[in-house]
C-alpha cells in the first residue's frame, strides 16, 4: 500500500458502466515523511468517502482492479482506506 493526499476530483467525459458509481480522485503520492513523491495520478475511490486534502492509502495494478465491486474493473490505481494518523518510530524502538 502507498500513501497519498487527495488534491482534487476528476470528471471523465466517458466512463465504463462498472465505474458509474465510483468517484475518481486526483491524488498526490507521498513519501514516508508526508512530502510529495512523484507526479499526481487518478485513483478510483473504493471507499467512496475520501475528499480533498485527506490522506489516503492506495494500491496499484491488479490489486486496484480487485478492490472495486465488481472485481477487475479497468483501473490502474484505487483508494482502499483513509489515514487518521502516521507515526514513525526510530529503528531502535522496533527491536
Amino acid at each position: 500500500m502507498l500513501l497519498g493526499r487527495v488534491i482534487g476530483t476528476v470528471v471523465p467525459a466517458v466512463l465504463v458502466d462498472e465505474l458509474a458509481a465510483t468517484p475518481l480522485l486526483w491524488v498526490q503520492p507521498l513519501d514516508v515523511d508526508g512530502e510529495p513523491d512523484g507526479d499526481p495520478l487518478v485513483c478510483a475511490d473504493g471507499t467512496r468517502m475520501a475528499g480533498p486534502g485527506q490522506v489516503i492509502y492506495w494500491v496499484a495494478s491488479r490489486e486496484a482492479a480487485l478492490t472495486l465491486d465488481p472485481s477487475f474493473v479497468p483501473v490502474d490505481d484505487a483508494i482502499v482506506g483513509l489515514v487518521d494518523d502516521v507515526r514513525l518510530y526510530p529503528p531502535e524502538d522496533l527491536d
